[in-house]
């Protein structure tokens, strides 16, 4: 088993150079490398012709969802050849500080001062970025831009909308016939279908299925009394679709999706095989933010044999709401959640049993997370799988100072505070945009380096059986 305590203090992007495009005005030069990519690939933009010492705007401008303008701005100085390379200079002054390579990209903000969503509509669609390099000097501005593009699906990926045995979600594939190993992608308290990740998913190899499963076309508004019968669903369905490389079916999820995620691993052991939660729970929450108003936020989440599985809140001595109601916005939910963890009882009753899980285990948590702390419960998570001593990897990694919404490279992290999507509570997810940036690209690489592993380990004991 490994953990880590992870910091963004050291974080550095190295960018490889694949292709360019370039734009010269007078004597100043931009480019971008790669000009055209995928969204987790850093780009290496480089200054060159300016004066020595001189100082050099760039502004970065990206058309996100809805046709929102999100931008940034950073001011560096030109070494003694005239050169600014983002991915080796720190700015002076703007938007971020440090040296960042993709530093325009996560520190930006929306010109409406108030849109969360980040990714193209649709998801297939690229994602173009603009930076206007600008230096003043006595006899006016000379200027230079240069555009790159990121995408969340690789060239060859292809999407389906499920709606069939009840399933709501959206299948991406792989270019090639394969067989692919498969993860199947569950979201939070926001509800929906994850079609961002799922692309990535597909566009680094593999068979990935969004199911939605509240908040969706044909779904319930509310997470509330929600059958975990209906993911095993999922599961068989995606394997008799895809017929994974290995019969590797991969749990992926995030919030709520990362109880869910250990839940289901521990409830269907034999048809899960690898878990990734990201910020995720050790124990089963209520419905919470999420509920069905009718049934409220003290009501069940999960049912299975159509009973409902025993949560936190349920006749706890401890818990109280009152940490997150009162005071001014924004609130933090962990706050409430932290009360309930004082009555021990409670806390036993709804334990995820995940030392039931047969095979490796993935938790990311965050040690700002507004929402509700996942350190903590991750903590809680390796330490009852050491107790059993489970047979498979586990790993966890923590980020210092990050909040709730850890993704992937390379997304604006700057929205920090938002209303909540089911409640409409105004609540921040905790962090600080630099932070939350490093968790971001550093978790990414971990989740692909693990899930690589676990395939490798599947195809060898499949092998040797």
């Amino acid at each position: 088993m490994t953990s880590s305590h992870v910091s963004s203090s050291a974080a550095s992007s190295t960018a490889s150079a694949v292709s360019s495009d370039t734009t010269l005005t007078s004597s100043l030069i931009l480019t971008a490398t790669p000009a055209d990519a995928l969204i987790d690939v850093p780009r290496h933009l480089v200054v060159r012709g300016a004066a020595p010492g001189a100082h050099i705007t760039l502004t970065a401008r990206t058309a996100r969802a809805g046709g929102v303008v999100w931008h940034a701005q950073a001011t560096f100085v030109a070494d003694t050849e005239g050169v600014v390379d983002v991915s080796r200079d720190a700015p002076v002054s703007g938007s971020y500080r440090g040296v960042s390579a993709m530093g325009l990209i996560w520190s930006q903000v929306p010109e409406d001062g108030k849109s969360r969503d980040v990714f193209p509509q649709p998801v297939i669609a690229p994602l173009v970025t603009t930076v206007l390099a600008q230096v003043v000097g006595d006899e006016g501005a000379v200027a230079a831009s240069v555009s790159f593009t990121q995408r969340l699906a690789a060239e060859g990926v292809t999407r389906r909308d499920v709606r069939e045995d009840g399933l709501v979600g959206t299948l991406y594939l792989p270019p090639g016939d394969g067989p692919h190993p498969a993860v199947m992608i569950l979201n939070g308290s926001g509800g929906g279908i994850n079609e961002p990740r799922a692309a990535l998913y597909a566009s680094h190899g593999y068979a990935a299925f969004a199911l939605g499963y509240f908040k969706g076309p044909g779904l319930p508004d509310y997470i509330s009394n929600t059958p975990l019968e209906y993911f095993a669903k999922g599961m068989d369905w995606l394997r008799r679709t895809v017929h994974p490389a290995h019969d590797f079916v991969a749990l992926s999820g995030q919030s709520r999706g990362g109880e869910l995620v250990l839940l289901l691993g521990a409830t269907f052991p034999d048809a899960v095989s690898a878990v990734v939660g990201y910020v995720p729970s050790a124990l089963i929450h209520s419905a919470q933010n999420a509920c069905d108003p009718a049934l409220g936020r003290e009501g069940p989440t999960w049912l299975l044999d159509g009973k409902p599985l025993p949560h936190i809140w349920e006749n706890n001595r401890t818990a109280s709401w009152a940490p997150f109601d009162e005071g001014p916005p924004p609130h933090r939910h962990a706050k409430a959640m932290l009360t309930a963890l004082d009555d021990p009882d409670a806390v036993e009753r709804a334990r995820i049993p995940v030392e039931k899980i047969r095979g490796p285990v993935m938790l990311l948590s965050a040690e700002d997370d507004g929402s509700w702390p996942s350190s903590l419960y991750s903590r809680m998570v390796t330490a009852r799988l050491a107790a059993h001593e489970h047979p498979h990897a586990v790993e966890h990694l923590d980020f210092d100072g990050a909040g709730h919404a850890i993704v992937f490279p390379y997304v604006p992290t700057t929205q920090l505070v938002y209303a909540h999507p089911v409640s409409g509570k105004i609540s921040t997810g905790g962090g600080a945009p630099e932070a939350n940036a490093f968790a971001d690209e550093r978790s990414w690489a971990a989740v692909q380096a693990f899930l690589a592993q676990a395939v490798a380990e599947c195809a060898q004991s499949q092998g040797q059986s």
